[in-house]
């Protein structure tokens, strides 16, 4: 089976997606430096899949021990690389914290395989085309300036990557941009584990419903939509990691498209807040306690992207909806309620 090195592998859609690629015959190798996860998600894995996978903790944006960490494993084929700093409002208010961190780690892993061949695949972001002109917004939409340092940092990288594969022979590389990750393992034995206050709308929610936090804030109630609140593509977080193995499949066949590609990773469909809120209701039975606060810095009001590239090249479509990403987050968030891990 093949090794694929996958950083940030303890994280919410690394764990994920580390599953998946051991249900599909790979054999994941772990990085990260536990900085925004918890050490117990790997027993959580393991009980999901039967075995521990091999896991390493250490710092990316250290480059001598991610060089010796990588000439060590010479059975690595594929790289996912999650490891990152991915908070929006925290980017805006610690710029430098993101700027190192999602640097320093990607250039030192394309440093350690400068010899090497390696099928990379990129956790980007719909954030690279900040507020599109038209939607749903294709991969072939102009990247904007970024309305974050988070977003700044997913633009600069994938030019990092594409003039990177462009140099250099050994690299073949797929950027995947995200939209709206959400929802949790159907066993309910992983999903998203925020350290702190959520950044994230969902754990918001969850939290919320179940006693963690007093109310829920919607930041806006007057953009240009329907309902007056932001609009975001949401996509389940099994599906995305069903994605990522989708996109190491490509590069090992040969991806046709060249040595660097991208593709969206999202349904297709927009919710707004206000109506993500009123689908947890309705698949959780909780009647959710929120108010409406200011617009946040760095928002964008909506986004919802074209998969059809996803489709017919990577040969991946999302398979769950608005309903299971909701009951599957709650389930989650009920496990969590009853055996703690943090």
């Amino acid at each position: 089976m093949s090794k694929i090195l996958v950083t940030g592998g303890t994280g919410y859609i690394g764990s994920h997606t580390v599953v998946e690629l051991f249900n599909a015959g790979y054999t994941p190798v772990i990085v990260d430096n536990l900085s925004n996860s918890n050490i117990e998600i790997l027993n959580q894995i393991e009980r999901i899949i039967g075995v521990r996978p091999e896991f390493h903790q250490f710092d990316l944006c250290d480059e001598n021990k991610t060089r010796e960490f990588i000439q060590s494993q010479p059975e690595i084929s594929g790289l996912i690389h999650f490891a990152a700093s991915k908070a929006v409002g925290e980017s805006v208010a610690d710029p430098l914290k993101y700027y190192y961190n999602n640097f320093f780690s990607l250039i030192n892993l394309l440093n350690a395989y400068r010899e090497t061949p390696i099928n990379f695949v990129f956790s980007s972001s719909c954030t690279v085309y900040g507020e599109p002109d038209t939607l749903p917004v294709t991969e072939s939409a102009p990247v904007k300036k970024a309305t974050s340092p988070y977003g700044n940092t997913k633009q600069i990288a994938e030019e990092i990557l594409a003039e990177t594969a462009t140099a250099y022979n050994n690299y073949n590389i797929i950027a995947l941009r995200y939209f709206n990750p959400v929802g949790a393992h159907s066993s309910a034995l992983i999903g998203e584990l925020p350290n702190g206050v959520p950044q994230n709308l969902l754990p918001f929610i969850t939290q919320t419903a179940i006693g963690k936090r007093e109310r829920l804030t919607v930041f806006g109630s007057d953009y240009d939509t329907p309902d007056g609140s932001c609009i975001r593509d949401y996509i389940h977080v099994v599906d995305l990691a069903k994605a990522h193995v989708a996109a190491i499949k490509l590069l090992e066949k040969g991806n046709p498209n060249g040595k660097y590609d991208v593709f969206n990773v999202g349904t297709g469909n927009g919710y707004s807040v206000l109506e993500a809120i009123a689908a947890f209701e309705k698949a959780s039975g909780q009647k959710l306690n929120y108010t409406f606060g200011p617009r946040r810095e760095g928002d964008i009001i909506k986004v919802w992207g074209d998969v059809s590239k996803s489709s017919t090249q990577l040969n991946w479509s999302a398979e769950l909806g608005i309903d299971e990403m909701m009951s599957s987050a709650w389930a989650w968030e009920k496990y969590l309620e009853e055996n703690p891990i943090i």
